[in-house]
C-alpha cells in the first residue's frame, strides 16, 4: 500500500476535500517534489503551504506513521530537511534527530483508485487495463510508444554494450555475438550467445576465403562434428556420404593449429523447431554471410537504406544444406535463403539496437537518428503480443510501435508495474 501512497502523492490524486494536517493546518500541495529511489527522503523539493507558509524541502511517505521510528529516521540528520510526514494511518507525533516535531498528513486514498488498482494487480485478462485503451487521445498514446520503443533501443544496448565487455572492447566481435544470438530466435538464442563467443573470430579471419574451412570451424565449434551429435540411425549415411568426415577431418586439424574446443552438442534444441531452424541450416547460413563478408559492423555502420540492411543480412546454406537438414538425413532441395521474415527480424532486433549502441558509443547522432528511421520504415512484427494489443484498439503501424508495446508487456505488464505505466495511471484516475 506504501507504494500506492507513493503514486497518489506523485500524481495529486487526492481526495476531493481539503487536506490539514494532525494538528489543523491547511496543507496546500504547490509541488509534490521529486520521487527519490535511492536511500533518503522519499521526495526531494517539494513545496508545501501550510497555512500561510510556504515550506521548500522534502517529504517522506510510510503506511503508518510510527514507521517513521520502525525505520530510525528520528537518529538520521538526512531527514531532518523533512518538511512533512504523509501516512495512511497517523497513530503517533514523529520527531527528527534534532528534537522538531515534524508536519504530519493523513492521505486518504480515493477509493476509486484503490478498487482500480486491485483490478490492475489481480487481473488475469491482458493487458488488465483493456477498458481505459479505447478512451485514451492519441497523443498520450503516441507519447507514451515513443518513450517505451527509446527504453527498449537502451535496455538492448546496455545488453550489447556487456557484449562488448566480454569481448574485451571488440565492437566487431560483439556485433557477430549478437548477430549469432539471434539466430537462434529465442529458442536457441542462448545457445548460439554461447557457441559465438567460442568462435576465435582472428584465427578465422586467416581462412575467409575458404568457405569449406569455416563452415568446418562452425560446426565444429558448434559441438555439431561429433559423431554422438548424430542420431544412430543417421550416423551410417553421414559417414557415408563423406561431407560429415571431410568436415570433421577439416575441423580436427583446425583445431589442433588453433587450440580449439567445442561447446557440448547437447546443449542445442530441436523440440518444437521447424527444421529451417535447425542449428545447423543456422550455422552454414553464418558461414555464408561471414564468408562473402557481410557480418562486419562496418558494413552494418556503411548502410543508409532499408535495402542496404537487408542485403548484408541475406544469407543461404552451403550446398550440401541445400538437401540436407541434419547431417544423413536428406530432404528436397533447396537453397534455403534466410526467409524476408527472418531478415526483418534480424534488422529489428540485431542491426538496429547495434547501429545505436554503436552510434551512442562513437557519439555520432546520425547513426542514432537512422536506428530509429529504420524502425519506422519497417513493418511491425506480428506475434500474440502485438495481436492482443491490436485486439483492445492500440494501432501497430511499424516496428518502432511493435517494439514499444513488447517493451510494454515485458517491463510493465508481466511485472503488474501498472504504477509506472502511462495507461496504468489513465485507468487509475478514471471514475
Amino acid at each position: 500500500m506504501e507504494q500506492l501512497l507513493h503514486y497518489v502523492w506523485k500524481h495529486k490524486l487526492f481526495p476531493l476535500k481539503e487536506l490539514y494536517t494532525s494538528d489543523g493546518r491547511l496543507v496546500e500541495v504547490i509541488d509534490a517534489g521529486l520521487q527519490n529511489f535511492d536511500a533518503g527522503p522519499d521526495f526531494f523539493n517539494a513545496k508545501i503551504r501550510i497555512n500561510d507558509t510556504v515550506w521548500v524541502g522534502n517529504v517522506e511517505i510510510h503506511d503508518k506513521s510510527s514507521d517513521w521510528y520502525l525505520h530510525g529516521h528520528d537518529r538520521n540528520r538526512g531527514y531532518d530537511n523533512v518538511v512533512l510526514h504523509v501516512a495512511k494511518v497517523l497513530d503517533t507525533e514523529v520527531m527528527k534527530s534534532n528534537g522538531d516535531y515534524v508536519p504530519q498528513l493523513q492521505l486518504d486514498i480515493p477509493q476509486h483508485v484503490i478498487d482500480h488498482y486491485y483490478e490492475l494487480r489481480q487481473s488475469e485478462l491482458y493487458p488488465p487495463c483493456y477498458k481505459a485503451i479505447p478512451n485514451l487521445t492519441s497523443l498520450l498514446v503516441h507519447s507514451w510508444m515513443a518513450a517505451l520503443q527509446a527504453e527498449r533501443l537502451e535496455q538492448k544496448t546496455e545488453a550489447i554494450r556487456q557484449r562488448v565487455k566480454l569481448c574485451n572492447g571488440d565492437w566487431e566481435n560483439a556485433y557477430f555475438v549478437t548477430l549469432a544470438r539471434n539466430y537462434g530466435f529465442g529458442i536457441n538464442g542462448d545457445v548460439f550467445e554461447q557457441w559465438a563467443y567460442n568462435i576465435p573470430l582472428s584465427a578465422v579471419a586467416h581462412h575467409r576465403d575458404d568457405l569449406f574451412q569455416i563452415e568446418a570451424i562452425f560446426m565444429g565449434q558448434a559441438g555439431l562434428l561429433e559423431l554422438d551429435a548424430i542420431p544412430e540411425f543417421y550416423q551410417k549415411d553421414a559417414l557415408n556420404e563423406g561431407y560429415f568426415a571431410q568436415l570433421r577431418n577439416e575441423y580436427q586439424y583446425l583445431a589442433h593449429k588453433f587450440s580449439m574446443k567445442p561447446i557440448d552438442f547437447k546443449l542445442w534444441r530441436f523440440l518444437r523447431l521447424r527444421p529451417q531452424n535447425f542449428p545447423h541450416i543456422r550455422i552454414s547460413q553464418l558461414a555464408n554471410l561471414y564468408y562473402q563478408q557481410k557480418a562486419g559492423l562496418s558494413q552494418l555502420v556503411e548502410c543508409e537504406t532499408i535495402d542496404q540492411l537487408k542485403s548484408i543480412l541475406g544469407s543461404q546454406v552451403t550446398p550440401y544444406w541445400e538437401t540436407h537438414y541434419t547431417f544423413g538425413s536428406t530432404s528436397d532441395r533447396n537453397e534455403k535463403h534466410i526467409s524476408t521474415g527472418s531478415i526483418n527480424l534480424l534488422m529489428i532486433n540485431t542491426a538496429i539496437p547495434m547501429l545505436f549502441a554503436y552510434g551512442r558509443h562513437k557519439k555520432k547522432e546520425v547513426l542514432c537518428d537512422r536506428a530509429f528511421d529504420f524502425l519506422e520504415q519497417l513493418k511491425p512484427e506480428n506475434n500474440h503480443i502485438i495481436r492482443m494489443w491490436r485486439e483492445v484498439g492500440l494501432p501497430v503501424k511499424t516496428a518502432g510501435d511493435s517494439q514499444a508495446l513488447i517493451q510494454l508487456k515485458k517491463e510493465y505488464c508481466d511485472k503488474k508495474d501498472c504504477l509506472r505505466c502511462r495507461f496504468g495511471y489513465e485507468y487509475l484516475k478514471r471514475k
